[in-house]
């Protein structure tokens, strides 16, 4: 497994300790360091099944900043991956890449239904 983080961010540590906790092995990529590229955005996006703007961290300041939400509608799809592998802190984060699936933002959950499986 692969999670995405940015260390500062509060719900990635709970995240990552979670994950600790579970004894699950995994690896961590710094999402601003190395943000993800188009090209894995749109394979992760199509494995997730989700819509693209879950994708998107809209409460971040960054968003907010650039006033997405009304611009967004707007965009391509091929535009909105663009401005997500530009700034990987518009990018919803921890994002969770496993074999089973993606999974952006923590949801305990969704995330304890992966190891259960």
């Amino acid at each position: 497994m692969l999670l995405i983080e940015y260390p500062k961010c509060s719900t990635c540590q709970k995240a990552k300790k979670w994950l600790q906790e579970r004894k699950v092995t995994f690896e961590t990529r710094h999402i601003v360091e190395q943000n993800p590229s188009v090209e894995e955005l749109r394979e992760w996006i199509a494995r997730s099944g989700l819509p693209l703007k879950r994708f998107f961290n809209t409460s971040g300041m960054k968003y907010r900043e650039l006033e997405l939400s009304k611009k967004l509608p707007d965009m391509s799809e091929e535009e909105q991956l663009k401005l997500l592998a530009s700034d990987g802190m518009l990018v919803k984060r921890p994002l969770l890449v496993a074999e089973r699936g993606i999974y952006p933002g923590f949801r305990e959950k969704e995330w304890e239904a992966i190891l259960d499986e």
